[in-house]
């Protein structure tokens, strides 16, 4: 297989939107967002190529098969992982077809869940893991074909401000690109999971954004062929938790290593288990009989690399919008003390609570009126969009997406924050609808078949009562090169 990274960024640009406009903002080196020498890429299909060169390496991957439960040694510490049992029936019994999970033991298990992992979940509270909150964002993201009359081959651009408030933090992307000779533009929006206003829908949000003049130009006469989302970590260094633990250690997303800053984190992720993985090594050989070892080395290697250097440099961007600077202090901030001072200030802004507890109630909040029209050109509807991602999960089967109290969502999520989770939801997995037989008493409907493993719900629920586990393996989203 050929490699896919092909198309080098030739030109970019930032701007500030505002409803009809844009204020452009200089690019030069030092920048975070300065793209130049870097390459634009369907991600999707680099991942496929990476694994087809593990495999001709000697790596074996399974795909299709969910860890869905950490082991543990004796002594406490981590075993290996245990896949979950396939073909269990929504009642708890076993179907035709039924397969009991396996275990899979090693000396040391590396984390690599993405952005807020479930098992990643556990095992910062097991091993009292957390340094301070982490902090995430919601990217949603198209992938259109376009006419080749509007097509500029590795163009690169990224936005501020229009359509979000003032008091939300968040930003775009668009980038040009080719694909076996189609023109192709990636866009995606990503705003911050710590917004306050419970009517805020990030999905709307989207569609605003690609409404806006500078933005539709380059999408006008194409076809939309893909739709996906995922929460992101924002937190930077603050949030990176301890990153070895007995039996094992943490990397990439799940560690909170991205750089914010530079909306990038696959060359944090990739390095990191690198470096991971060169630790883990050495340890072995050093504890040939050891039942489990701990790479204690990995987080002081890591420090010596480009990771750590890039997300302590960036580490007073991103919290800066969140103090009583606000959004242009932040922006003036950024400016100030990273692209001239390169993040040398002697002091650590933090981010403070949780993003769940930020939210506030809804007799504290101006509702927000969309124009949820959708002219299925440059718009649609949400349902329209889920078609694209091709998630599936077998309707028969346990929820994955499990409440720890059923009664809270209406009893205090939609009394309270008017259900904020019927909005955050890039899927449309959460519906509040009349009980059956009462149709003035609420429920909440669970549309577990739409989801898109976004992790939003897990993050941004402000009661904490969703806890987003594994389906059985193999099903989700099938994102094509997104």
């Amino acid at each position: 297989m050929d490699s896919p990274i092909k198309q080098k960024v030739t030109s970019e640009s930032i701007a500030i939107l505002t409803e009809t406009g844009r204020i452009p903002v200089p690019v030069f080196p030092g920048v975070p967002l300065y793209n130049v020498g870097n390459y634009v890429v369907r991600l999707g299909h680099v991942v496929k190529w990476l694994g087809q060169v593990a495999e001709d390496a000697g790596v074996e991957i399974y795909p299709g098969y969910a860890a869905s439960e950490v082991l543990y040694n004796e002594d406490g510490s981590v075993r290996g992982i245990a896949t979950n049992d396939v073909g269990i029936a929504k009642d708890g019994s076993p179907k035709e077809g039924f397969q009991r999970g396996m275990e899979l033991n090693a000396k040391c298990t590396i984390f690599a869940e993405g952005c807020r992992g479930h098992l990643t979940k556990q095992v910062l509270d097991k091993f009292n893991l957390r340094n301070s909150p982490m902090s995430f964002g919601i990217g949603i993201k198209e992938l259109w074909e376009i006419d080749p009359k509007n097509h500029q081959p590795g163009y690169v651009e990224h936005t501020l401000g229009y359509p979000l408030a003032v008091d939300t933090y968040g930003g775009s992307f668009l980038y040009h690109l080719e694909d076996n000779g189609q023109p192709l533009v990636a866009l995606g929006f990503i705003l911050a999971l710590d917004y306050k206003n419970p009517y805020l829908n990030p999905y709307q949000e989207f569609q605003k954004y690609k409404r806006h003049p500078s933005i539709k130009k380059h999408l006008e006469g194409g076809q939309r062929i893909g739709y996906g989302g995922r929460a992101i970590n924002e937190g930077g260094y603050q949030s990176v938790p301890k990153l070895s633990f007995p039996g094992g250690c943490l990397v990439g997303c799940t560690a909170s290593l991205l750089n914010v800053a530079k909306l990038k984190g696959t060359h944090v992720a990739m390095k990191s288990g690198i470096v991971a993985a060169e630790s883990i090594y050495k340890e072995i050989v050093a504890n040939p009989e050891a039942e489990s070892i701990e790479p204690k080395a990995y987080p002081k290697e890591l420090d010596n690399t480009y990771v750590m250097k890039e997300l302590k440099a960036t580490r007073n961007v991103r919290p800066s919008f969140n103090t009583s600077l606000g959004y242009w202090g932040g922006l003036a901030y950024s400016g100030l003390f990273y692209v001239i001072g390169r993040g040398m200030e002697p002091w650590t802004l933090h981010h403070g609570k949780p993003d769940h507890e930020k939210i506030i109630a809804k007799d504290q909040a101006k509702p927000i009126a969309y124009d949820t029209k959708a002219d299925n050109k440059l718009t649609f509807d949400l349902l329209n969009s889920v078609s694209l991602t091709g998630t599936n999960h077998e309707e028969n089967q346990p929820s994955h997406l499990t409440l720890k109290d059923d009664s809270v969502p209406v009893d205090v999520n939609l009394k309270k924050y008017d259900g904020p989770e019927a909005r955050f939801c890039p899927a449309g997995v959460y519906e509040f609808v009349p009980s059956e037989g009462n149709a003035d008493q609420m429920r909440l409907q669970i549309n577990a078949q739409n989801c898109i493993h976004c992790k939003t719900c897990d993050i941004k629920d402000p009661t904490q009562n969703i806890n987003w586990v594994t389906p059985q393996g193999g099903e989700g989203p099938k994102y094509d090169g997104m």
